[in-house]
C-alpha cells in the first residue's frame, strides 16, 4: 500500500527532506499495516527491505539452540529495523512480530538510495540505529544464558538426595558440633561420676564407640552422596559455560563481519556521492 507525503513527514528519518522529495518518496515506499499478534517476517527469510515504525509497538526474538525464545527488541515510533538483511543481502536473523496495532514504512534498497541522495545525513541515522542494535546484542550476550545450573540439578533431585544434603549441610554446622559434644559429656558423666543413676555403658565405653562409628559411617554416606551430586551440578555448569562462550563468540564475530561490511558500503557510497556533486562543480569551474 502507498503511503503519503504527510506520513513521512511525522518520521524522524525523512525530517530533513523538502516537501517536494517527500512527495517523490512517498510513491515508492510502501505502508504496511499490521494488528497484534501479526508477524511481519520470519527468521530465515530472504531480507529485501528496512521498515521504520511510524507507530505501535514490534518485538524481534529469535530461538537458541535449546528451542527457547529470546526477544532481541522492541521498537517503537520512528525506530528503524531490518536493515542488516537488507544491507548485506543475506536472511533474515530474527523473526518481527507486532506486539500491538502498527503501521509501518518499508524501504527497499532502491528506495534507500533515493533516501541517501536527497538527505545524505540519513545515512547518520541509519548507522546510528545500527549501532544502538550491535549494543543491545552486546548486552543480551553479557547478561543472557541458556540454562540455570542449580535450576536443572533441583529438577532431576531425589528425596534420598535433598535428605543426603541436609544431613551433609547439618553434620558441617555448629549446632550439630554443641550437640555431640554435650552428648558426649552427659554420657561420660553419667557413666563415671557416680551420680546415683545406673551406669549402663562403663569405661572403656564400648556402646558409645559403637554408636559414634555407626554415626561416623552413616554420616560420610551422606556426604559422599551430596558430594556427587555436586560433582554432577559443577559439570552441568561446566557445559553451560562452554555452550555460552561458543554462542558469544560466533555472535560477536558474526556482528563484527555484518559492522566491517556496511562501514565498507557505506564509505563506498559516500565516496560516490562527493565525486558525483564535486564532478559538476568543477567542471564549472573550469
Amino acid at each position: 500500500m502507498p503511503c503519503s507525503a504527510e506520513m513521512l513527514a511525522g518520521v524522524e528519518l525523512f525530517e530533513l527532506v523538502s516537501d517536494q522529495d517527500r512527495e517523490m518518496l512517498a510513491q515508492v515506499i510502501d505502508l504496511r499495516i499490521l494488528a497484534g499478534g501479526d508477524i511481519l517476517y520470519r527468521a530465515g527469510e530472504p531480507g529485501e527491505s528496512l521498515f521504520v515504525v511510524r507507530y505501535g509497538e514490534i518485538q524481534r526474538s529469535i530461538r537458541d539452540t535449546t528451542g527457547q525464545t529470546i526477544e532481541l527488541s522492541i521498537h517503537s515510533d520512528n525506530d528503524i529495523f531490518g536493515e542488516l538483511a537488507l544491507i548485506d543481502r543475506t536472511p533474515r536473523i530474527a523473526t518481527a512480530t507486532a506486539l500491538t496495532d502498527s503501521e509501518l514504512l518499508e524501504l527497499d534498497r532502491e528506495d534507500l538510495l533515493v533516501l541517501f541522495e536527497k538527505n545524505p545525513r540519513a545515512a547518520l541515522h541509519l548507522l546510528a540505529a545500527m549501532g544502538r542494535m550491535t549494543r543491545e546484542a552486546d548486552e543480551l550476550l553479557r547478561t543472557r544464558v541458556s540454562r540455570n545450573a542449580n535450576i536443572e540439578a533441583e529438577e532431576k533431585i531425589t528425596v534420598l538426595q535433598r535428605i543426603a544434603d541436609w544431613i551433609s549441610w547439618f553434620s558441617g554446622s555448629m549446632p550439630f558440633l554443641l550437640l555431640n559434644l554435650v552428648w558426649f559429656i552427659v554420657w561420660i558423666a553419667i557413666n563415671t561420676l557416680h551420680l546415683g543413676m545406673q551406669e549402663f555403658d562403663p569405661y572403656p565405653f564400648g556402646l558409645l564407640t559403637m554408636i559414634v562409628s555407626l554415626e561416623a559411617i552413616f554420616l560420610s554416606c551422606f556426604v559422599l552422596i551430596s558430594q556427587n551430586r555436586q560433582a554432577e551440578k559443577d559439570r552441568v555448569r561446566s557445559d553451560i559455560e562452554y555452550d555460552v562462550n561458543i554462542k558469544a563468540e560466533l555472535e560477536i564475530a558474526h556482528l563484527h563481519e555484518k559492522t566491517d561490511r556496511m562501514y565498507a558500503e557505506m564509505l563506498e557510497y559516500f565516496t560516490r556521492i562527493e565525486k558525483a556533486s564535486a564532478g559538476p562543480a568543477g567542471a564549472s569551474v573550469r
